[in-house]
């Protein structure tokens, strides 16, 4: 952990360098997430530092006279904690380090430590101290902890150089171990899915509190934890719920997304992100009410892009309606993005034309076949109904007729195995 969990809070600046030409207003909003993310992790924020220049300073990231006005801060406010909001390279850390002999952290960090703050279940501790390893290893320095220690603080200085290799061979082993048990999870986890492999599957996701788990909550009228706060679950929850047609369904909860997401963490938390991407339709939930929400969309993009699930099919949901007022905008907004629904899970607005619509997206992305069996082949009818959902069952003196609706990854499953069957 970054931060001693006592009452007293690290005094921290937090700090974003832009170059020339560069949207200045996005950078002046990612400063503004990046003091947000600081509060979620336990700091108070005294000052926030915006610095321009051609090119960052590739030995400490600012130029010499933002420094030496950083050391004032510092000094006259008794500043414990310096955050940048792009990732710093391991001179750059040390240099910095060296140079204010406080703790100084990019926001790569600062997320890695957020994340095993609210890591609660045995697969996301894994999949977070992996990320923290794979980011710690080539940033070791005196001024972190030993290994054997805390690998995971920064807060106090280690035992010198000599122990740097040491550590970084004790890190590789633990790194590999993290796999490898990764890969037991996974295989747990495909276990668990073999039940309820037919049942149609969404799952939300979106940025950081967006209000996920919020309507997760309206739509299964489940419990799952919700905080005004970003990443306030990690774990991915899956429920029972009822479509419109009384068909029962399955959605599931992720780990909401942020701009500039450690691309470890991402990496890590593929096992987690795998309910994503076996489920038939994504829900994108996005906080409307959010001025910046067309770069959260941009985010979550990205994102999904590199998991290769961005052409899955998808709903935005648009939430936190009833903090709008301006409906010329929404009309806007609905000619502007396809598939877009409006809603409010927290007042539980338009959640019944919402179920409607996943319905709808889901039932126009399958494909229905009629398939008739004679006597000689009933052995392949089991088969069938492990990755098709039988609509309608006809008995005859001729054989069986079939009316399956098959999945879109089923497709190309159901026509080599059952093609002479289609009627």
């Amino acid at each position: 952990m970054l931060f001693e969990n006592t009452e007293k809070k690290e005094l921290a600046i937090t700090i974003a360098i832009g170059t020339k030409g560069a949207n200045r207003q996005l950078i002046l909003d990612n400063l503004k997430e990046l003091e947000s993310l600081a509060v979620t992790a336990g700091a108070e924020v005294i000052d926030s530092i915006y610095q321009e220049l051609e090119h960052p300073n590739p030995a400490t990231a600012i130029g010499k006279g933002k420094l030496e006005e950083i050391k004032e801060l510092i000094k006259n406010k008794n500043i414990q904690l310096l955050i940048f909001d792009d990732e710093l390279s391991p001179a750059q850390l040390r240099n910095l380090e060296n140079e204010l002999q406080i703790k100084v952290i990019d926001r790569t960090g600062l997320i890695l430590d957020i994340f095993a703050r609210h890591a609660k279940t045995n697969e996301a501790k894994t999949q977070v101290e992996l990320a923290q390893l794979q980011y710690l290893l080539p940033r070791l320095t005196r001024m972190w902890t030993h290994l054997s220690k805390q690998y995971g603080g920064i807060r106090t200085k280690g035992p010198g150089e000599k122990q740097i290799e040491t550590d970084r061979r004790l890190i590789r082993i633990r790194i590999q171990k993290l796999k490898e048990d990764l890969i037991e999870i996974e295989n747990q986890r495909v276990q668990q899915k073999k039940g309820r492999s037919n049942l149609p599957r969404f799952a939300l996701i979106g940025y950081t509190n967006a209000g996920k788990s919020t309507l997760m909550n309206a739509i299964t009228n489940s419990d799952v934890y919700v905080e005004d706060k970003l990443f306030a679950t990690l774990d991915t929850t899956v429920r029972l719920f009822e479509l419109p047609n009384k068909q029962k369904a399955l959605l599931s909860d992720t780990v909401g997304f942020i701009r500039k997401l450690p691309a470890n963490l991402v990496a890590s938390f593929r096992t987690t992100l795998s309910e994503a991407s076996e489920s038939d339709v994504l829900i994108h939930v996005v906080d409307i009410s959010h001025k910046s929400f067309r770069e959260h969309i941009k985010a979550v993009n990205q994102t999904l892009d590199s998991l290769k699930i961005l052409e899955k099919p998808t709903i935005l949901a648009f939430n936190k309606i009833d903090i709008i007022s301006d409906e010329e905008n929404i009309q806007m907004l609905e000619n502007e993005f396809p598939n877009t629904i409006f809603l409010s899970a927290k007042r539980f607005i338009n959640i019944n034309n919402f179920l409607e619509l996943l319905q709808k997206t889901y039932e126009g992305n399958c494909n229905i076949y009629n398939l008739h069996f004679k006597f000689d082949k009933f052995h392949m009818i089991p088969k069938l109904y492990k990755f098709a959902e039988i609509l309608e069952r006809i008995e005859t003196e001729n054989g069986i007729t079939l009316k399956a609706k098959v999945k879109p990854q089923q497709f190309d499953l159901i026509l080599s195995s059952y093609k002479q069957f289609i009627q």
